[in-house]
């Protein structure tokens, strides 16, 4: 199951367990049993600190990880193969003793509740993001033995999964609890747990304070921090929306990649440097007084800086038509590569006709049973080599000067009408999953149009990036930028951090 170059990866990780590891497995006569059996043979045979045993779980196919005599409430139901995989590795080094790369804070977070949660996490294996949400609810169970979480795979546990229809879905005591990629910092949000605020109002001046965490803002931060200035990143996550992208083949120098490694990479990139890196955490507003800018942040913390690196990105936008807001993850989803599978063999539409729309269909043909692509333009917007593969595949409609007016539903998506502009007609189409594809939507709300905004909602910059208040810079896809592309965040917030060393030497 596992190819050689793997095993003699995994070999040298098994290298840094600390102490042993027992997988609790629960086997039937099934096919998907006999695949995990094999996958927990193999990975048992690379190292002697790992032993199995057969016991009766909940779920079949389904395993635990724990220490010899000691249950650690980390359940795999399922094969954790995929994007899975990595969290299975995670799973077994922590649990073996190696110490997580949370910061204190967070751990001592965790280990404050006080009450019994039980999490059950359903995903997909071609999810990118589910790997974050199991990750962090397997370190919490580590932490905290009032916690246990079982990652259940949607595919193989159909009766269970089958009103899912955006993963990672999350459930606590049977009850949802969120859907989504969430860290560790927004599940203990969820469940009303803060970090101290007193742990950010005693931190010294920044010369720079980047907000925001994509590749603006670590290309900023890496910028500033050569140069010798106190840089700090406040940041809900590292990587941003990258972090949701599947394949990425245009970033110059770096034939393919995808979105979770190239945000590892800028993640290690921004270690090198004595960058203060804050994340779980946004601000909530941000003020220029006599003693510098004053960013608060949602905890009501507030950190000071001589200058602010604005680059809070952006997201996916909404149709903002009836039925669509309350059928989001009931058949309306923004992802095609995580929630794809869960609309295998049925009827889909994507809405959208640029690269990110085309792209959807194209990925999505391969799934489900027929995709309809709405433009409510003349003509797509898509690169002609995405529109010929497009317009290759048997099982997909394209249909132009279609603007969306309704999702229909009540519990579930079972259709979308659309105005035909060109005559004025209206029409419906019966289907079970919308993939909304028009554009990004920039993250400014919480400027409360302290700075300049366009009528689009982005920050208005110069050539220097820097927006209409004095010492602020902007940076990324939050700003009036034309073009929204990763090496074009990078140079941007390149572009910002030596703007802003050059205010300060000024100033």
């Amino acid at each position: 199951m596992l190819n050689d170059q793997l095993k003699s990866q995994l070999q040298q990780l098994f290298q840094l367990m600390e102490g042993d590891v027992v997988l609790s497995a629960s086997f039937g006569t099934d096919e998907k049993s006999k695949e995990l059996k094999e996958l927990l043979d193999e990975v048992a045979e690379m190292s002697s600190r790992i032993t199995i045993e057969e016991v009766d779980l909940k779920r079949t196919p389904s395993f635990s990880v724990n220490r010899p005599g000691e249950e650690t409430g980390i359940t795999f139901a399922g094969l954790p193969m995929g994007h899975e995989f990595n969290s299975l590795v995670l799973a077994l080094l922590q649990v073996s003793g190696r110490a997580p790369k949370e910061e204190q804070a967070v751990i001592d977070q965790i280990k404050a509740l006080d009450r019994p949660l039980h999490f059950e996490t359903f995903i997909s294996l071609t999810c990118q993001k589910c790997p974050d949400v199991v990750q962090a609810l397997n370190l919490m169970s580590l932490v905290n033995p009032n916690i246990t979480h079982s990652m259940v795979d949607g595919s193989i546990f159909r009766e269970e999964s089958e009103d899912i229809m955006a993963v990672p879905a999350i459930f606590l005591d049977g009850e949802e609890f969120g859907n989504g990629r969430m860290t560790v910092q927004d599940i203990l949000a969820n469940l009303g747990s803060q970090a101290d605020p007193a742990e950010f109002n005693d931190k010294d001046p920044y010369d720079v304070l980047i907000v925001g965490g994509g590749p603006a803002s670590g290309s900023a931060a890496i910028y500033t921090a050569r140069k010798g200035l106190r840089t700090g990143i406040v940041a809900d996550r590292i990587g941003g929306q990258v972090n949701d992208t599947a394949t990425i083949e245009n970033f110059v120098t770096v034939k393919e990649t995808d979105g979770p490694k190239f945000t590892s990479a800028l993640e290690d990139h921004i270690k090198q440097y004595n960058i203060d890196v804050m994340t779980g955490i946004r601000a909530s507003d941000i003020e220029k007084t006599d003693d510098g800018i004053i960013v608060t942040l949602d905890n009501g913390a507030q950190l000071t800086s001589k200058t602010v690196i604005i680059s809070t990105g952006a997201r996916w936008r909404k149709l903002e038509v009836p039925g669509e807001e309350e059928l989001i993850n009931k058949g309306v989803a923004f992802c095609p590569h995580c929630d794809g599978p869960l609309f295998e063999n049925k009827n889909v539409a994507v809405v959208g006709g640029g690269n990110s729309g085309v792209e959807a269909a194209i990925d999505l043909a391969g799934i489900v049973k027929h995709v309809t692509l709405l433009e409510r333009n003349a003509t797509l917007k898509a690169d002609n080599v995405l529109q010929e593969r497009l317009a290759s595949l048997p099982n997909v409609t394209i249909i132009k000067n279609a603007q969306t007016t309704e999702v229909l539903g009540d519990s579930a998506v079972t259709g979308i009408k659309y105005q035909d502009k060109s005559l004025g007609e209206d029409h419906t189409l019966e289907l079970e999953g919308i993939f909304v594809q028009i554009g990004l939507l920039p993250n400014t709300e919480w400027l409360d149009n302290y700075v300049e905004l366009n009528q689009a909602k982005e920050i208005v910059i110069d050539r220097k990036n820097a927006t209409s208040i004095p010492g602020i810079f902007a940076a990324g896809d939050v700003t009036d930028v034309r073009n929204k592309q990763i090496i074009i965040s990078m140079g941007a917030g390149a572009n910002a951090a030596l703007n802003a060393f050059d205010y300060i030497i000024r100033h």
